[in-house]
């Protein structure tokens, strides 16, 4: 772990500042890589094929170009790159016996993660919001979900998204690592790389806990809201039929985000000081590959127009091969 090193002179002596990580994933214990290789590419090419699929679908049917699925069809092209942004770089590492990532790489890595992590995080907020629309004032649904406000919407949030994930990108470039250099975890995230900086860290702590806390309290707070005015009009539903069927095109966002937060909470709204690698590292496995992977059977199972679309996709599929 100690050749990989780039040595520095300055002023007040010799130090040696760290080219490179090392990413010990899961397990360090050999006998189990060949365990965690084949169950990490299963969750890998189920979550993309899954996405992927609602994507085309999305695509090819005309009855579903609506807000919601627009969002949706985002989401999943956010999920799937969200798993393909570490996944593919962890089975490299198993399959060639390499621990090892470049600290440009870790970075890049950092850049990513936090960029999608916020746009699944945004997504989900404006879907709520679609939700509260469609509940709530379902008559003036078309002008109140305009396609110009949901485009603006999404660029809003790939706007924030990005500045959000630069901020903290830069922040951890300035920092120097000096001494240990090995990550127990199988991605490059920003609480452990703090840990290792012999740097002063105290503003990118700051940042976390303040900057991230917002982008993640606020939407939440704005899914919170609408979910309770939903559960308002809802209940004026006279027929218990109507209020079924109003809490069954939430259920599966709602599900969705449920598994989101209670994750990504328990990881970034902490002090670094509280934080155990074990159940960061099983809360990382859940946000970023078991959540992705659950969302497209989430969405699938629980929704009877997405159901359609998907035969349709594999109908025309059989056609053209007969």
């Amino acid at each position: 772990f100690l050749t990989n090193r780039s040595f520095k002179t300055m002023e007040n002596g010799n130090y040696s500042t760290v080219s490179e990580f090392i990413l010990l994933g899961l397990s360090s214990h050999s006998e189990k890589q060949e365990l965690i290789f084949a169950l990490f590419l299963t969750m890998y090419l189920i979550g993309a094929a899954g996405n992927l699929l609602i994507i085309l679908a999305i695509c090819l049917d005309s009855h579903l170009h609506t807000p919601m699925y627009f969002f949706l069809s985002n989401l999943s092209l956010v999920d799937f790159c969200f798993t393909s942004a570490t996944v593919p770089k962890m089975l490299f590492n198993i399959h060639m016996q390499i621990l090892s990532i470049s600290r440009k790489g870790c970075l890049t890595q950092i850049y990513f993660c936090i960029l999608l992590a916020n746009m699944d995080n945004f997504l989900l907020t404006t879907m709520a919001y679609d939700r509260y629309v469609a509940i709530c004032y379902p008559l003036q649904y078309t002008t109140m979900m305009s396609l110009q406000l949901c485009g603006l919407m999404l660029a809003g949030s790939w706007l924030i998204a990005n500045l959000h994930s630069l901020l903290h990108t830069l922040l951890m470039a300035r920092l120097d690592f000096c001494a240990k250099n090995v990550i127990p975890y199988f991605f490059c995230d920003l609480v452990p790389l703090l840990q290792l900086s012999c740097s002063d860290t105290s503003l990118n702590q700051l940042m976390i806990l303040l900057v991230g806390g917002l982008i993640v309290l606020i939407p939440f707070l704005c899914i919170l809201i609408s979910y309770t005015h939903i559960v308002l009009a809802v209940l004026k539903v006279p027929s218990a039929r109507g209020k079924q069927k109003a809490f069954s095109t939430c259920g599966s966002h709602l599900t969705v985000v449920i598994l989101f937060y209670g994750t990504i909470t328990g990881v970034y709204l902490n002090p670094s000081s509280s934080h155990s690698a074990e159940k960061d590292s099983v809360a990382s496995v859940m946000y970023m590959v078991v959540t992705p992977m659950l969302n497209p059977f989430i969405y699938c199972l629980r929704n009877n127009e997405m159901k359609r679309a998907l035969r349709k996709v594999f109908t025309r599929q059989t056609s053209h091969r007969l």
